[in-house]
C-alpha cells in the first residue's frame, strides 16, 4: 500500500482522539517563566532580550493606540515559532499546515484590525477603499478591488504559511527519501543527497522562524492603518 506524501499532514490520532489540541498546548509549556530574581539564567535572558527587541522593532512604527496590542502580538508570534520549531522534530505534527489553523488565528485578529479603524476613524478607514484623485469613472471599480482585496488579507496570510511549510516538509521527505534508498545502491549519491537534506533542513529552521515573524508584521502592518 502507497501512502501519500501529504499523509504527513493528517492530524495524529490515539483511540480515536485527535492531538491537535496537545500540540497547540505543548510549546506553551516548553516557555520558561519568567521570575522575579534579579539575576535570571542564561535561557531566560535570551528570552527576555528576544522579546525586548521583537517589541520595541514592531511597535516602534506605531501609533501610542496600536501599543495595547504588544502582549498579544508577541505572544502569537512566539507561538508561532514554537509551534513551526517543534514541527520539524521526527514524529512530530505541525498544526501551522493546516490552513484551518493559520486562518483561525489570522481571520479574528484582522477582523479587530478593520473593527477598531471603522470605531476611531471611519472616514480614515473608508478612504483606503478609494485612493485619493482616482478618475470619476474608475470609482466603482477601485472601490471593488480595494474592497476585495481588504477581504483576501486574511486568507493571503493564512495561505502564506501554510504553503512555505508545507513545502518544506515535503522537500525534506522526498530527499530523506531518496537518500535512503540510493544508500545502498549509489552511496556517493546517497551522501551528496543526505548533505542537500541538511542543508535543506537549516534553510527550513530559517523559514519556520521568517515566516512567524512575517506573520504578525503583516497584521502589525493592518494594525497601523487602523490606528
Amino acid at each position: 500500500m502507497t501512502l501519500s506524501l501529504f499523509d504527513q499532514f493528517m492530524s495524529p490520532e490515539i483511540l480515536g482522539i485527535p492531538l491537535m489540541a496537545l500540540a497547540l498546548t505543548l510549546p506553551w509549556l516548553l516557555l520558561p517563566s519568567p521570575t522575579y530574581r534579579w539575576v535570571n539564567n542564561r535561557l531566560l535572558t535570551l528570552q527576555n532580550w528576544f522579546i525586548n527587541r521583537f517589541t520595541y522593532q514592531l511597535f516602534t512604527p506605531l501609533h501610542q493606540g496600536g501599543h495595547k496590542w504588544a502582549i498579544m502580538l508577541t505572544s502569537l508570534m512566539l507561538f508561532l515559532i514554537s509551534i513551526n520549531m517543534l514541527g520539524l522534530l521526527p514524529y512530530t505534527f505541525t498544526p501551522t499546515t493546516q490552513l484551518s489553523v493559520n486562518l483561525g488565528l489570522a481571520v479574528p485578529i484582522w477582523l479587530a484590525t478593520v473593527l477598531i479603524g471603522l470605531r476611531n476613524q471611519p472616514t480614515i478607514a473608508l478612504g483606503h477603499l478609494l485612493p485619493e484623485g482616482t478618475p470619476t469613472l474608475l470609482i466603482p471599480i477601485l472601490i471593488i478591488i480595494e474592497t476585495i482585496s481588504l477581504f483576501i488579507r486574511p486568507i493571503a496570510l493564512g495561505v502564506r504559511l501554510t504553503a512555505n511549510l508545507t513545502a518544506g516538509h515535503l522537500l525534506i521527505q522526498l530527499i530523506a527519501s531518496g537518500t535512503f534508498i540510493l544508500l545502498t545502491l549509489m552511496p556517493s549519491v546517497a551522501l551528496f543527497t543526505g548533505t542537500l537534506m541538511f542543508l535543506l533542513t537549516i534553510l527550513e529552521i530559517a523559514v519556520a522562524m521568517i515566516q512567524a515573524y512575517v506573520f504578525v508584521l503583516l497584521l502589525s502592518l493592518y494594525l497601523q492603518e487602523n490606528v
